[in-house]
Formats: structure tokens, sequence, C-alpha cells
């Protein structure tokens, strides 16, 4: 089921969201009032994912939690001041990333403060281009000590651009 989301179609609580769980203005650039998306519902009614023309925004849990699509991570990228909510790593990890690895703690070489476990997070490269979205296992001061484990769960890689 789905339907053109119009403002009505409850784009307004799902910006609130946005700005909840990223920080202020997070949910206007993720869902700009201007632009047509398509909100896919489940039976019931909830909001199962936003899409914009160029792909998937976002899945909305059943945790009330926003899960990032490669399009949401640009938006998000576009919008955000550095370092938050992003992993940044260097020329070694990146063709892993883009290819779906998991990034590995020793591999960071930036992280934003405000990272807990189970956040969504932006991998980019430290030349500052997006190369993936993901979930934070570990937090932010524990991604910078730690020599070994997994920092980010890769959910969707970017193809490199030729």
């Amino acid at each position: 089921m789905s339907e053109p989301a119009d403002g009505r179609a409850g784009l307004p609580q799902l910006r609130t969201i946005g700005d909840y769980q990223f920080g202020d203005g997070a949910g206007a650039a993720l869902f700009p009032p201007e632009e047509s998306l398509t909100i896919k519902r489940t039976t019931s009614g909830r909001p199962q994912q936003i899409h914009a023309e160029t792909g998937r925004i976002v899945s909305f849990g059943t945790d009330g939690r926003f899960t990032l699509g490669l399009e949401g991570g640009r938006r998000l990228d576009a919008a955000l001041a550095h370092p938050a909510y992003r992993v940044v790593v260097d020329d070694e990890s990146e063709p892993f990333v883009r290819d779906e690895k998991n990034v590995f703690a020793k591999f960071v070489c930036e992280v934003g403060d405000e990272i807990r476990p189970g956040d969504e997070v932006l991998i980019v490269h430290e030349r500052g281009e997006l190369l993936a979205v993901g979930t934070a296992q570990l937090d932010a001061e524990a991604i910078r000590d730690f020599e070994t484990g997994m920092a980010v769960t890769v959910r969707e890689g970017a193809p490199a651009e030729t």
C-alpha cells in the first residue's frame, strides 16, 4: 500500500522524529516540505518506508526509530555539521565499506561524539565523501579507544563514482 505524501500523511510527525533522532533540522533535511515523497505503509497504516524519486530515504522501525537508506544518508550528510553522526575512514577501508563490509574500530580516523551503540550513522571518507550508512555497534569513546572490534555494521554502500 503506497500513497503520495502531502503533509497530511504523517510527514510532520516523521520530521519531528528525524529531529529527535539526528538533531535539529534533520527532519526537514530528510523530508523537505516541497518534495513529493512516497510513504509505504503496513496494512495497519503505520509508516514503513519513505521513498523519494532518488531512492529509499528511511525505513521506520517498530521501535519508533529510523533506519537510514543511502538517500537518507546523503540528505543528512548535506545537512548535519561535521562530524555529527559520522564515522570517518581512510583510503584503506573505502573499497570494503563501499562493498558493504563492516567498519572495524582500528580503521576509524574520526567519530562524532554523540554516537551511541544502535545509532544510525554515516560512514564517510576523510575527504568528505559518503561511502555507506549503517548502525553503530560501539559508542564514540569506545570506537576511538579500541584497537579491535566492529564499530559499525554497514547496511548499504555507495557505489564508487566513475
